[in-house]
């Protein structure tokens, strides 16, 4: 299985809790006015890396994590093979997962609704799993869903904090993970609180050892070549 991928951070304070890896993937349609990650757009653009690769990545940062953190680009267009990748790093590294999408909680919903109805009609049952029936899957110890009684789309399998809604830049805010006001914060599981994420720094700057300048967290300084930061 592939996804195409914009890019990857493997350590980082800005984007969640602790020091997590970041995956950015490549490709959105959705389009949100101010975006601030725009060069992630094109579905044409980044890489294309298979799971297997990507998840090897991980495995190769050993115990230095406490979580990962999935933006983009729109992670739910790329939903089969981010949620396989989810289901590796979660099952095999039990890292806390956060996700960052454009779409509304409701339409996530929907999405659940829509393939656990395939799946019903597939395997012969009128509905899919809920978080409830999922949790009762997992190993002891599996934080527990906030949710336990939603059909789920699949990726929230894995998933500890859904970040949700397009970015609206008239609302900009820059706060608990959140770009913009009208964004909605999902705890999936207990595994963080809202005031875990208070604390999480705005942005980061990093030099990659080939040079480049990396802009990182909810609200990247602008950066202008020899001159000051705004």
């Amino acid at each position: 299985m592939k996804l195409r991928l914009h890019g990857f951070l493997p350590h980082s304070h800005a984007n969640g809790p602790g020091i997590r890896a970041v995956v950015w993937v490549q490709g959105c349609s959705l389009g949100c006015p101010g975006c601030f990650n725009p060069e992630t757009h094109s579905f044409e653009g980044g890489e294309v890396v298979t799971v297997d690769d990507l998840f090897q990545r991980m495995v190769a940062l050993g115990d230095s994590l406490e979580g990962l953190t999935i933006s983009g680009g729109e992670p739910l267009q790329q939903r089969a093979a981010v949620t396989e990748f989810l289901r590796r790093v979660k099952t095999r590294m039990e890292l806390s997962v956060i996700v960052f999408t454009g779409f509304t909680w409701e339409e996530v919903m929907r999405m659940g609704a829509t393939e656990y109805r395939c799946k019903g009609v597939s395997e012969g049952r009128s509905s899919g799993a809920t978080q409830r029936e999922i949790q009762a899957r997992r190993h002891p110890g599996t934080p527990t869903p906030r949710y336990p009684d939603l059909p789920s789309a699949d990726f929230l399998n894995y998933v500890d904090v859904l970040i949700a809604g397009r970015y609206d830049r008239q609302q900009h805010v820059a706060r608990s993970l959140r770009g913009s006001a009208n964004k909605t914060v999902h705890f999936i599981t207990d595994r963080y609180t809202a005031e875990d994420l208070e604390s999480v720094p705005h942005a980061e700057v990093f030099i990659s050892p080939h040079g480049e300048l990396i802009l990182s967290g909810i609200q990247p300084v602008a950066w202008a070549p020899g001159g000051d930061s705004a």
